[in-house]
């Protein structure tokens, strides 16, 4: 598959009637700016017919005056905060071909050629990039790329879908909440919970665990020894795990809860780990329903902390299926309304021992082994983006080769089933797929 790119812009907003100032800024939340500082890239698959690229365009436009971070640019104010200017230069927009039809080359390999249908991450200034690839047949890829600073899935998802109803003449409804200064500290703080080694670490251990693997990778190396797998699991597999995880005195575990146990227990396996190892999960916790009072789920920003339920490798593997469900569901439970605000209190202070701190959120690792990382996108409503030709064919993530990064996304089939993008080493993946379907 060649993809040829014929042509490259910037896109800015397009107001009704007289547009706003371009010299104001909005100060990053501590949610926003204790996250992965890297662009997150995934790609759409739409069959015809589908909406030309001038309306497509247009609509990115349109929503954009509303979504005016996007179309602004990182930067740090006077006091040295980080903070984006609102400054309408406008997000990149990539129009490209390719001479063969989409179903040529379908299905699509979770290898590196995905990286051809987005646009480059790397010293990227746009926060937001897109590129629109048509096919033979009149097929449509979106390509999409955002700054994990400015935004969150949850946000995000909500713009895309926005994009959307914009291209098709529709009221963007309902509007986003851009207010980041609602995460106000207590007074005095209440610093409940530990931070350091959680969420943060000194510079000088993130000097250690530096390791700039990653980028080239991004920018179509392949490192032959890590393998991007995809495994897809029915509905009636999840719903006999979901039955085997659930012991006789507890209520039942989440799909998520389940599918993540049997996940971390097999990955563990198939790594080959001693036993006396440790290792652990970082999961994603979205804060809007956990805070109290709770926060609409229109807030444009990051509002996500983690769990990070952990366990000896010989503990994880003998014991039985819900033993790992039971550490991860109390391990999400405690990120709760005290947890967020303790870290607000922390990540807000400006006492000494905050000081020399920098986020565990760190992207250069290409190796995650012992550990484990998963980003659920099973809640959000990916599949509702729609131009005027319809729901997306497939959605996905592009290639990202970082050994034990999980995925978790529902399937295109629509039937509730749940494909996982597990990233391992090729050594370990045989192993791996001889235990995934087993409910043993």
């Amino acid at each position: 598959m060649k993809v040829r790119r014929q042509s490259s812009r910037l896109v800015k907003p397009c107001y009704e009637g007289n547009p706003p100032p371009t010299t104001g800024h909005i100060r990053l939340s501590v949610f926003d700016t204790v996250t992965f500082n890297t662009h997150i890239a995934v790609v759409y698959v739409f069959k015809p017919p589908m909406t030309p690229n001038a309306v497509v365009e247009q609509g990115l436009r349109t929503v954009l005056a509303e979504y005016r971070e996007w179309a602004g640019r990182l930067s740090r104010d006077d006091e040295g905060h980080r903070v984006i200017f609102l400054n309408d230069e406008g997000v990149r927009f990539i129009e490209a071909t390719v001479d063969c039809t989409l179903e040529e080359v379908m299905p699509f390999k979770l290898s590196s050629t995905l990286l051809s249908l987005h646009p480059s991450l790397n010293g990227v200034e746009e926060l937001v990039q897109v590129q629109l690839t048509r096919f033979t047949c009149g097929s449509l890829v979106l390509g999409f790329t955002a700054q994990h600073l400015v935004a969150d899935g949850q946000s995000t998802s909500n713009f895309l879908i926005a994009w959307g109803r914009a291209a098709r003449g529709l009221k963007m409804d309902p509007l986003p909440l851009h207010d980041r200064a609602i995460f106000t500290p207590r007074d005095p703080p209440v610093f409940e919970f530990e931070h350091r080694g959680v969420e943060f670490m000194t510079t000088r251990l993130n000097d250690k665990l530096q390791l700039p693997i990653f980028e080239p990778l991004l920018e179509g190396g392949k490192d032959e020894n890590v393998i991007v797998h995809k495994a897809h699991f029915t509905r009636e597999f999840l719903s006999n795990l979901k039955v085997k995880a659930t012991s006789a005195h507890d209520k039942p575990y989440s799909t998520f809860e389940s599918l993540l146990a049997h996940l971390w227990r097999t990955i563990t396996k198939a790594r080959g780990l001693n036993d006396y190892e440790m290792t652990e999960v970082r999961i994603s916790v979205n804060g809007r329903s956990r805070l109290i009072p709770h926060v609409s789920n229109e807030y444009f920003g990051n509002l996500v902390l983690w769990a990070f339920p952990r366990a000896g490798v010989r503990e994880l593997l003998r014991e039985p299926l819900h033993h790992a469900a039971k550490l991860i569901h109390d391990s999400v439970t405690k990120v709760n309304d005290s947890y967020f605000k303790s870290f607000i209190d922390f990540a807000s202070s400006k006492e000494e021992e905050t000081k020399d701190l920098v986020p565990t959120a760190n992207m250069s690792k290409s190796v995650l082994c012992p550990n484990i990382e998963v980003d659920s996108w099973l809640r959000f409503p990916f599949y509702e983006l729609d131009f005027g030709g319809g729901s997306p064919f497939l959605f996905m993530p592009s290639y990202f080769p970082v050994e034990g990064m999980l995925f978790l996304l529902p399937s295109f089939m629509g039937d509730g089933s749940i494909d996982a993008i597990v990233p391992l080493f090729k050594h370990n993946l045989d192993s791996f797929k001889k235990s995934c379907y087993s409910l043993d």
